[in-house]
């Protein structure tokens, strides 16, 4: 029996053997995928514009940012001209005198735009403390802007 056992243990070594080989052996290197990692972009904002679909409270902002860019001595002129190359509709605003009716220059000049829900009103002079703004209703004529005003013919 002793040739058995001694075949059982030669077996047994060789399988420890082996296992210990294999146990020991060098990982296979696994080749690494790269990811994608998203990459964040600025993207530009929207550039201000007229929106007459959100009505007059929405575009006041905007509004303000052309109107206060203009030069005063430009008189009211230079307010509607700013406001159409914005995008506002000419025919829905008015505008006051840049001059009394004894030929002096106006305090202040005002001028508005009309949307279906309510008014852009600007005004500004140096005897109003420059340039001021508000969201208001149309009056009971459907106007802006109280008294009289300027055709728009240019």
């Amino acid at each position: 029996m002793r040739p058995v056992v001694a075949v059982v243990i030669a077996g047994l070594v060789v399988a420890a053997l082996a296992g210990c080989s294999a146990s020991t052996a060098e990982p296979t290197p696994v080749a690494a995928t790269p990811t994608s990692v998203p990459v964040a972009t600025a993207t530009a904002a929207p550039a201000p514009a007229v929106r007459p679909e959100l009505g007059a409270q929405a575009n006041l902002a905007y509004f303000n940012q052309v109107a206060a860019a203009v030069d005063p001595a430009t008189g009211g002129r230079g307010f509607v001209d700013a406001l159409v190359a914005a995008g506002f509709d000419k025919a829905m605003m008015e505008v006051g005198f840049d001059k009394t009716s004894v030929n002096l220059d106006a305090d202040s000049v005002q001028f508005s735009v009309r949307f279906p829900d309510g008014c852009l009103i600007g005004q500004n002079g140096s005897k109003s403390g420059g340039y001021h703004s508000m969201v208001t209703s149309a009056i009971s004529t459907g106007r802006c802007l109280i008294g009289a005003t300027r055709q728009i013919d240019w």
